[in-house]
Formats: structure tokens, sequence, C-alpha cells
């Protein structure tokens, strides 16, 4: 039995019992097996959950890159690793070999050592969806440098703290990106952000849309000067496994936000592992995951997991809707991709368009279709069967955190039987408990309750940056010897997982627990209704009562709001019960969201309390306009 590729649902269990009933041989075996170590551990792992002290392969030494990158060139040098495919469809699709990965790569941290960029400096990459992206972040990887990504869409004061947070050295940018019909100023947004940041000594420049840029000749360099001479081969830094891989940045619940950091042969083992098991991933296969690499699921499920796996991964630079909503089908059909990455809010964004730009296209290469950030509700996940998949690539609705650096629980391919809104079964490794109010676990089937994870994992976070007693509180203190995930989670009669949305989703009305994740699936099986986000709000006869914000789909029936809002909770009360009507419904334009699609309900709580201040940093959001928008018509 292979430990590395799951093959059936029995091996599977058998996996599964082997990995927690003897972690440490389950994990050093993958390791000792599928990696390269310049040298082994001492120990698998060496981990106190009281104290928030992780650690694994202890002392063992490696590079990721070389196992991303060099040990794949003798039998992959000439095989696709990266296919970059650009914002304009009339731009040619660019394909790059391992064999020119590596040189890029080399070249470009050649590049980072001119700048004078040494192991553990920290490293913004502040990109669009671009190669160099990719590139530059491993390269940061190869000479042991952090790197910290983030999304190019924040603001300056968003970029700014997040330099300042971990006192960059070096900030990563591009002239511009290109967003469907418009052109994005990054410089200048990164121009802004460095005058509050000393830590800055130079700023790096990638041409990208050549528009017109300040220039300050004593901090900017162009990157294409700087790698000019630098030589295409590099001997890779040697790390330690717990030497910090990268730092990504979350949002927090009071809105300052802490950066997740992640070492790397824990990191490297699981997102290795996780993706060759979940994307059922063969070696002709062509993937994609349409993440941001600003995000965990980039860094993990485009970027790491694919290359450690000797993958052809795809990097889509547009947005889903240019030139036309058919764009994502287009580009399936065009490379003839094989496993397919999503987020519930695209999917549920496209599924409100003609049927005919994604019936139209050809997708009969797809394999897998899979979706990641939130959960995926039950008309979403039929229209993603029955549209996309076609009724025979298996949905692999999958639920993990920026906290744990891979999939935590989730179907495997042609292995695990799906069933919609769930998340199913946990990988192997992952010990998954359902906890009371009383720090007692909960046993037995549909029961539930707060999801938290027993034993440690090798791809866990280490730390929050500069702020242990954070992490220590945040993660590990509600439940004194576990992870706690900070979702409420459903264990079903065969003991699948439903994530029920975050605990502090969970609104206790006259007595009664009511997850809004439930209710909100109940609202959105209505054929008028295109998406909807509840919140509670003191009474003072309940205790709370329930708000809904709710969005109408914008073609189909017209229907009158007042009638609207009463088949809303008639619909309700026949899902869930009465106790689950909605006292307040406000019909808004959009919900505030962040860049990866997430809804922030801790706004939509302010403003249902009536309280319209202290929102945090707003601007991270993906249309901080819409918050002022749902103030004027709170109801």
């Amino acid at each position: 039995m292979s430990y590395y590729k799951i093959e059936s649902l029995e091996e599977y269990f058998k996996h599964y019992k082997k990995s927690i009933r003897e972690p440490r041989k389950f994990w050093g075996k993958i390791a000792e097996e599928n990696f390269t170590w310049y040298q082994t551990w001492e120990k698998v792992m060496d981990v106190n959950l009281i104290d928030a002290d992780i650690k694994w392969f202890t002392n063992a030494k490696l590079n990721i890159t070389k196992n991303c990158i060099d040990r794949h060139l003798n039998k992959r040098g000439d095989k696709n690793a990266l296919i970059f495919e650009p914002n304009n469809p009339e731009e040619e699709t660019q394909y790059i070999t391992y064999n020119q990965l590596y040189e890029r790569v080399c070249q470009a941290a050649n590049g980072l050592k001119k700048l004078g960029v040494e192991k553990g400096d920290r490293v913004c990459i502040y990109l669009p969806m671009i190669p160099e992206l990719a590139i530059l972040t491993l390269a940061c990887a190869r000479i042991g440098a952090i790197h910290s990504v983030v999304f190019a869409g924040f603001s300056s004061a968003a970029l700014a703290s997040r330099i300042v947070d971990c006192d960059t050295k070096l900030v990563i940018t591009s002239d511009g990106s290109y967003r469907g019909e418009k052109q994005v100023p990054l410089k200048s947004i990164v121009d802004e952000a460095v005058k509050q940041c000393p830590s800055v000594q130079k700023v790096m420049v990638v041409k990208r849309t050549n528009i017109d840029i300040a220039w300050n000749e004593t901090l900017d360099v162009w990157f294409e000067d700087v790698i000019a001479n630098c030589s295409k081969n590099n001997n890779p830094e040697v790390m330690d496994a717990e030497d910090v891989l990268f730092i990504l940045y979350t949002s927090g619940s009071t809105g300052k936000p802490k950066g997740m950091v992640h070492t790397t042969a824990g990191y490297m083992v699981y997102a290795a592992y996780s993706f060759a098991n979940i994307f059922d991933y063969k070696e002709d296969d062509i993937y994609w995951c349409t993440a941001d690499i600003g995000w965990i699921t980039g860094h993990t499920y485009l970027l790491y997991g694919p290359l450690l796996n000797g993958a052809t991964t795809v990097m889509y630079e547009g947005i889903p809707t240019y030139p036309d909503f058919g764009r994502l089908w287009q580009i399936v059909e065009k490379l003839k991709v094989t496993q397919f990455y999503t987020a519930p809010t695209l999917i549920r964004s496209l599924a409100k368009e003609s049927t005919s730009w994604v019936d139209s296209r050809d997708l009969s290469s797809l394999k897998v279709i899979a979706s990641v950030g939130e959960p995926l509700n039950e008309e979403a996940w039929h229209w993603y069967n029955n549209h996309v998949g076609k009724k025979k690539s298996p949905v692999i609705d999958s639920w993990w955190q920026t906290e744990t650096g891979g999939i935590m629980l989730t179907p495997l391919p042609f292995i695990t039987p799906t069933k919609p809104t769930y998340v199913t079964l946990p990988m192997p490794g992952i010990y998954p408990v359902l906890m009371d109010e009383r720090n007692n676990e909960i046993e037995g089937s549909q029961v539930v309750g707060s999801l938290c994870i027993k034993y440690p994992w090798p791809s866990m976070a280490r730390t929050i940056w500069n702020d242990h007693k954070r992490f220590k509180e945040t993660y590990f203190s509600e439940f004194p010897g576990k992870y706690f995930s900070g979702d409420g989670a459903l264990r079903d009669e065969v003991g699948y997982y439903r994530i029920t949305g975050r605990v502090d989703d969970v609104v206790i009305v006259s007595g009664h627990n009511l997850g809004t994740a439930p209710i909100e699936d109940a609202i959105n099986e209505h054929p008028a209704i295109a998406e909807s986000a509840i919140v509670g709000y003191p009474h003072e006869i309940k205790g709370n009562a329930l708000y809904g914000f709710i969005t109408i789909k914008e073609t189909g029936e017209y229907r009158d709001r007042n009638n609207l809002m009463k088949e809303i909770n008639q619909q309700i009360a026949n899902s869930i019960g009465p106790i689950a009507k909605l006292d307040k419904i406000q019909f808004v334009n959009g919900l505030p969201k962040t860049r990866s699609g997430k809804i922030m309900r801790r706004i939509l709580r302010k403003i249902a309390e009536g309280d319209f201040e202290n929102y945090g940093d707003i601007s991270t959001l993906l249309n901080p306009e819409i918050v002022i928008e749902i103030e004027k018509g709170k109801v």
C-alpha cells in the first residue's frame, strides 16, 4: 500500500486509522519516501498544543524549491510547469517548462541577492497574476527570504500595514495590472504605501502595462535590469525544517490583520500529499486553481502543491467575466483543463447568467471540479455539478483555512461518495472533533458543535508574526489542547461533516442556537434570490432576532417586495422552522466581501445593530462602497 496516493475507499480508511494511531510513523514514511532532504529529522513532530508550541521534522534540512523544481528536471524538464493565460484573450498564452522555470527562478533569486536580500529578510510581493508573481515567490523561497504576498487589489493603507508589521526590506510590484477593461496603477499604490514604511530599502518593478509611472532613483529599480546579467543557475539555500517560508495576512475579527506564519518542511509535506489525493492528479493532467497567489489557496493549490507533484498548473491574469461570462469555460476548453478549483462566490455569480455560456463549451476534459472558501450551498452545488461537471466529474467541496495550510475536510474524487453541502470526511492525519460550550467532546451522529482539530498536522501555522500571545489565545485557548477553527459543524449519521458557518454566526434566538448558514441556504433556494447574509441583532423580547441582507437575481420573474418577504420567511419556516424566521429583511445590491469572496458579517452585524462606526479597515473589501449604501437602506 502506497502511503502517498490513496486508490480506494478501503485504502482511505486504512490510511486514516494508521495516521491517527501512529501519526509519527505515518507522516515520517510519507516525508521520507517522497521528498529530497539535505538532512533527515531527529523527531517527526514535537508539539505542545496547550502552549501552541509546534515543530515538525525537527532539525531536518531542505529547500522547498529543490523539491518543486530541481528534482523534476531529469524526468520532466521539457514538461510545462506553468501555463499563463493573459487577461486579454487576444494575447498569446505562455507555456513555461520546468527547465525554463528553473532558469527564471534561479535568475530571479540571484537578482534578489544582488539587491542585498538575505536569508530571513522579508520580501513583500504586490503583483498581478503574471508569471513573475510565481517566479519571484519561488525565488524568495530559494534564497531563504520570507515572502509575504499581498493581493494586488488591496489599498495603499492595507499594504502599508502589512509591510510595517513584518518589517519588509524589499517590495516587488509592477507598473500596472489588467483587470478586464481596466488598468490598475499598482506602482502608484505602492508609492503611497512606502511613504509610511521606513524599513523598505528598494522597490523592484516588473514591466506589464507600460503605463507612465513616477520614479524614485534612490528607491526604484526595474526587475528586468536587476536580472539582466544574473546567472541562470543558483544553489538553493539550506533551510531548517522550521525556518519560516512565508507570512500571509488574513483578516482578524477585530479588523487588525493577522500575519500567519508557515514554516518549510511540514507545509511542504502536507501541501504535496493533499494535492495529489484531493485532485486525483495524473502525469499529463492540466490543473487550474482560479485563486490568486495572494491567498492561501493560491499558495498551496496553485503554486506549491502542484509543483511539488511535478504538475502543470494554470495561472489566469484576468477576471471571470471578461470579455464575457464564458471566459473561464473558454479557457477550460482551450487548455483542456482536467481539474478545476474555484470559489462558491464565483460559482453563484456565473450561475446567475444564462447557462448557454457554459453549455456551449466543450468541458469534456474535466475530471474533477472543486470548491473552496465558504460553504457551497445546495443550489450552487447542483448547478456546478450539472453544468460544469456534467454529472460525471465529482464535486469536491473542501474545508480549510489560511491557518491550516492545507485542505482538512473533503471528499476524495472517485473514492468518497459526495453529498451536497457536506465536506464529508477528514484527510488522513486530521482528527476533527465537535465541542460543546462546556468544553466536552460531542459524540455520536446528527450533532452540532464547535469544530476543533484534536491532533497536530504538518501544515498548521506556527504563530502570528510578532504576536504569539494572540496566536495562542485565538486558536488554542477556547478549547485547551485543541485547535479551534472558529467554525461550527454538523456531523451526520454516517460521520460526514457540514460546515454551519462561523461560531460567531450562531445566533441565540429565544434560547435556540440558530446557525446562519442553514438559514441562508434555505433563502437561497428561492428562485428570485441570488445571495443572502443573516446576522443577529439585539431584541428586547427574544434576546436576539434575525436580520437578513438579501440580493435579488437581476433576471427572472419580478416579485412584489412585500410578497417576496413573506415567501422568504415561509421558505425558512418550511425548511428550518418558524423560530428561524427573519424579523427584518433588507434588499441590497451587494454584500460586503473580502477579495477572496467571504462575506464580512461583522460589518453587517454592526449595521443591523445601528452602529455605523469602527468597522476596521474596509479598504481591503472587494466593494467597500457597498457598506455606505447598505447603511442608508437600513430597516
